[in-house]
């Protein structure tokens, strides 16, 4: 029998928190800053993507001024001294997939050349449980040498998961084979599953011309102790593993990576202008250790529009997201579908992997905005859709799943433009949920 998903009761306490930050901010600081216009609208002569930090980031609030405000009231703020790239803060999450996150994160910004032709390097690293009963360690990189000769990018986890699943593709209907129902799973009823996942990915990129980098490297992807949250095998990843010869209970997914990259965007954290894209083949290959050879060719674009000069956090986004079969088969938690991407943010309104096929294609807009003058305070809108395919029945183009919502946004280190974004989405089949997480979503 399916157990159904957990209730999570860390809403009331979530919002308990924003509003209480709120209070404390409205009541001593939304009055002191004036606004002011942007000068880092001003364009280099460079050709090269650039990332500054804001000029006008010395007349903007972050969660450090906020805290100074409560702890020293009385000192006097120096608004030309300069900020750290480096954030500590609570490791907080929540959506439907993990439940309420609770741990230690640390964030990390830094130019490694000059700023006119150089983009900021990030890091992260976090380690964390959930009230669904998962736990994370990761370490996540995005480094760029001077002048964009290099870019490396890669990240290590371990992690023991408990990841919800609706069964293959888009079907609304039953086929009357028992197998294939299970497979499909129409009335998207919930299977639990749990495993124990170790991850390594890591890629080197070269610029080979203006804003265009070419890359290679490896993904080492291992599965291990999988167990269904049914009594018997009549649950999908069971009957996909049977019928395309992987072992149910475990698997590696190891391979080689080659990508194209170009990419224009002025900051890695919150772009308020230009391009970024990746274009990659995964080649899982048996000699590395894969349980199957596969290929599937991935592509990832997000463009960047500021609406205002005088607030260029005016911001219009777009992101589509592809994840393309060419040959082979990858196991069955592995599939591309939704929250599958590399950061895992996609398909808001629904839990991770809710739609997951052999391909996956996927679509998001999203609009930010500025809510206070310091830039403490900022609100999104989204919208979104996806579809995917299986073997049977259901066709890459053919049926198509939305969702939407809105947010907020706090500004967690001015300097780096990293933020804490609260999210409330919905999408069909009775998906909704309070997402939050760090910086935005693409």
């Amino acid at each position: 029998m399916k157990k159904p998903l957990p209730n999570l009761n860390a809403y009331p306490l979530t919002l308990a928190c924003i509003s209480l930050l709120f209070i404390t901010f409205i009541s001593s600081t939304q009055a002191q800053v004036n606004i002011v216009s942007d000068s880092s609208r001003i364009e280099s002569k460079s050709t090269f993507n650039q990332h500054k930090i804001d000029s006008n980031a010395i007349y903007q609030y972050d969660i450090s001024d906020l805290f100074r405000n409560i702890l020293h009231p009385k000192r006097e703020r120096n608004p030309y001294k300069k900020r750290s790239g480096i954030t500590l803060m609570p490791g907080v999450a929540l959506n439907p997939t993990i439940g309420a996150q609770i741990g230690i994160k640390g964030v990390a910004g830094i130019v490694l050349g000059d700023k006119s032709n150089t983009t900021m390097s990030t890091a992260a690293s976090t380690a964390s449980v959930t009230t669904k009963g998962i736990m994370v360690f990761y370490v996540s990189h995005n480094i760029y040498t001077k002048e964009n000769k290099w870019n490396i990018q890669g990240g290590w986890s371990i992690v023991k998961m408990v990841n919800p699943d609706a069964g293959l593709g888009m079907t609304k209907t039953f086929t009357g084979k028992h197998e294939d129902d299970i497979l499909t799973d129409p009335d998207k009823n919930m299977y639990i599953y749990k495993y124990t996942s170790f991850s390594i990915n890591e890629k080197l990129y070269k610029r080979v011309s203006d804003n265009l980098f070419l890359g290679a490297g490896f993904a080492f992807d291992i599965r291990r102790n999988i167990k269904a949250s049914t009594d018997n095998n009549d649950n999908p990843n069971y009957v996909y593993s049977k019928r395309y010869g992987f072992d149910p209970e475990k698997f590696n997914s190891n391979g080689l990576l080659f990508n194209v990259q170009y990419m224009t965007r002025d900051n890695p954290n919150r772009a308020y202008k230009g391009i970024y894209s990746d274009i990659g083949i995964r080649m899982n290959q048996e000699w590395m250790g894969s349980s199957k050879n596969a290929i599937q060719l991935t592509t990832d674009f997000r463009k960047y529009f500021s609406l205002s000069e005088e607030n260029p956090e005016h911001v219009l986004a777009f992101w589509n997201y592809g994840s393309y079969r060419i040959s082979g088969r990858l196991p069955y938690l592995d599939l591309p579908g939704t929250a599958k991407d590399a950061s895992v943010r996609s398909g808001r309104g629904y839990t991770m992997g809710f739609f997951k096929g052999l391909s996956y294609f996927y679509n998001e807009a999203e609009y930010r905005f500025p809510i206070f003058r310091n830039k403490f305070i900022s609100g999104a809108t989204f919208f979104n859709i996806q579809s995917t395919n299986n073997d049977m029945d259901s066709k890459l183009f053919e049926s198509w799943r939305a969702a939407g919502g809105a947010g907020i946004r706090i500004l967690f280190n001015k300097a780096t433009r990293t933020n804490l974004c609260i999210d409330y989405a919905i999408g069909g089949y009775h998906q909704r949920g309070l997402f939050l997480g760090l910086n935005e979503t693409f």
